[in-house]
């Protein structure tokens, strides 16, 4: 797929993203929340990272609050470098935390880095399939080939990938290639869809 094909997916994306109506911004959180915690098989040793947003991402702290309150352990990830997989951070609502050189909120450098057997990631858009377009730098697709070829979690299938983000961002002509590492699932306020993976794969 042409680096251009992309580019054009993504400005599509963002702009889809951004026309999100207020209204469904305001309860998009709660409710997906709630399926998440209905749909994802999590055990009391479950380690479970989510993004911490950034501009108009979808809202992820109704979803960290409710699994802290839940009793499971959090991590957030951390950028070490360019072209080097994500670190993950343990994390506990009401911990202090660091703003990165890329904006965004994260554990400070004295959390203790843990490995999560399911990773909440965002995205720009998702087809039909489980693959999503990301930003451009790969963070995501290096990270979960890396936890996947790692380790075994979830009945053999490595970590879980957990899209989370509004049904507004599917896209029925998605482009992907070779090394995009699709979703497990799919959480949006309007419900939960697993995917197949190696179905994924495939096509």
């Amino acid at each position: 797929m042409s680096t251009d094909q992309k580019a054009t997916a993504r400005k599509e994306a963002r702009a889809k993203r951004q026309a999100v109506p207020a209204h469904v911004r305001k309860t998009a959180g709660a409710a997906s929340a709630a399926y998440f915690l209905n749909a994802i098989p999590l055990t009391t040793n479950s380690i479970i990272s989510a993004f911490w947003p950034l501009g108009d991402e979808f809202e992820t702290q109704p979803l960290l609050h409710a699994l802290a309150e839940a009793g499971h352990q959090l991590a957030l990830p951390v950028v070490v470098g360019a072209h080097q997989p994500l670190c993950f951070r343990r994390w506990h609502p009401g911990d202090e935390m660091a703003v990165s050189s890329f904006g965004v909120s994260e554990p400070l450098a004295g959390a203790e880095e843990v490995r999560p057997h399911i990773v909440v990631v965002p995205f720009l858009a998702y087809n039909a399939s489980g693959f999503r377009l990301g930003y451009g730098g790969g963070y995501y697709d290096r990270t979960l080939k890396a936890l996947r070829q790692s380790g075994s979690h979830q009945q053999d299938l490595g970590v879980l990938a957990v899209g989370l983000g509004f049904t507004a961002q599917a896209m029925e002509i998605l482009p992907y290639d070779s090394y995009d590492e699709p979703l497990d699932w799919l959480i949006s306020e309007n419900g939960a869809q697993q995917f197949v993976r190696n179905a994924a794969r495939c096509l």
